[in-house]
């Protein structure tokens, strides 16, 4: 059964997004893109601008589930506090849409994806492009975006794996 997954790369300037199919390992993307806000418009507007673009998108490519990337505390508290309140925007438009929201350290991203949690912006683009040939992300917002589709699909897949194995021996 294939299943459409969005991933979400958050960011006040730039909140990366990704829809890819995935039947078990299989994998396709269907589209990426970058929602980008006026630096010099008010948080609110801003807000505002991710919420209503990522609710767009999700209306027009229909995924059942979305993954997004966690927040990392950043050396300045006040850039980590506006990478909160875009992720929440993004968040939020997952749940408006009924979606379930999936997230994901940045490294368990880059792990799932390179193998390593420490892993290079190039790397990973390198990455998503040799996992879903053909298949050019827009920006490294999107490329991140894909990356965090690709983990959820991959977690997917183990979850019900286990969630099998755990049923079939309930039922000796």
């Amino acid at each position: 059964m294939t299943i459409r997954l969005l991933g979400l790369d958050p960011g006040l300037r730039a909140t990366g997004w990704g829809v890819v199919d995935a039947e078990g390992n299989l994998l396709s993307a269907v589209a990426n893109g970058t929602v980008r806000t006026d630096g010099k418009a008010p948080l609110a507007e801003r807000l505002y601008v991710i919420f209503s673009a990522i609710k767009e998108i999700i209306r027009e490519y229909s995924p059942q589930e979305c993954a997004i990337e966690e927040t990392f505390v950043n050396k300045n508290p006040l850039s980590t506090l506006k990478l909160g309140h875009a992720r929440a925007a993004a968040m939020l438009a997952g749940a408006d849409a009924n979606l379930p929201v999936a997230e994901y350290a940045p490294n368990a991203v880059k792990k799932a994806i390179v193998g390593a949690g420490h892993a290079d912006k190039q790397q990973m683009g390198a990455m998503v492009r040799m996992l879903l040939p053909g298949h050019i992300p827009e920006s490294e917002d999107a490329a991140d975006a894909l990356a965090v589709a690709i983990c959820h699909a991959h977690h997917r897949v183990s979850a019900e794996r286990l969630a099998k194995a755990i049923a079939g021996g309930q039922s000796s």
